[in-house]
């Protein structure tokens, strides 16, 4: 029994030694361990610090308030179960008044802000002039059943102005084109003249457009050897 119990204490020294020289430090647990702690203590939470952990050194970065939250941070780290030592890089980042005044002081050297481009006005929206709308016309030419002839072109000008909703869409003189659509000469004992027109284009303020109108019918009965009077327009 003597032989034994003295043989005992070297076998539990030996164990011991051994188990202490192969544990494992988990540097991921004690780097998160860290980092929530910061982020739940009152006094650090909502710094912006980021936590290592290499072989049981923690490592801490980033920004802090004042030297009281990095004072604060570093007793979280060291207290933390597995760390060995602490390296404490954060840097104190000046805040309050003299935040303040550097912001102030940027906000004037600043160049101002540049103007916004004026927006371009809308384009005007065209007047439409609808269909059944009439046109009065002064013809510039003698048209008559005898004289002229199917097809043959011939100008007016407008005689009154075309207005819609309050504004003046065509305005008087504008040149109008038309064409004689029929002239058939009146016979001398039996047969009637006939002279039909119809306008095709006009011109308002320098711009041209086709037009299609109906036609303006002129017929006389044939009396003796009297044809067909001159048109004068309409």
């Amino acid at each position: 029994m003597r032989k034994y119990t003295s043989v005992l204490p070297w076998v539990v020294a030996g164990c011991l030694a051994l188990t202490a020289g192969c544990k494992h430090v988990d540097d991921a647990k004690i780097a998160q361990d860290v980092q929530n702690q910061i982020a739940s203590d009152p006094q650090t939470q909502g710094s912006a610090v980021t936590v290592t952990s290499n072989e049981g050194k923690v490592i801490l970065k980033g920004t802090v308030k004042d030297q009281a939250t990095q004072q604060r941070m570093e007793q979280i780290a060291k207290a933390e179960p597995g760390a060995a030592s602490v390296s404490d890089e954060t840097a104190i980042v000046a805040g309050g008044a003299a935040a303040a005044g550097a912001a102030a002081e940027q906000a004037t050297n600043a160049a101002p802000p540049a103007a916004a481009p004026t927006p371009a006005p809308p384009p005007p929206q065209p007047i439409v002039v609808p269909s059944g709308t009439s046109l009065v016309v002064t013809v510039d030419q003698a048209l008559g059943s005898k004289t002229s002839q199917s097809g043959q072109t011939f100008l007016a000008t407008l005689a009154r102005p075309v207005s819609i909703g309050g504004a003046t869409a065509i305005p008087k003189g504008s040149h109008v084109t038309g064409t004689v659509i029929t002239a058939k000469e009146k016979g001398k004992i039996k047969g009637e003249g006939e002279l039909s027109l119809a306008l095709t284009g006009i011109t308002i303020r320098g711009t041209s457009y086709d037009i299609q109108t109906g036609t303006l019918d002129s017929t006389v009965k044939g009396k003796g050897k009297r044809t067909a009077v001159t048109t004068g327009g309409g």
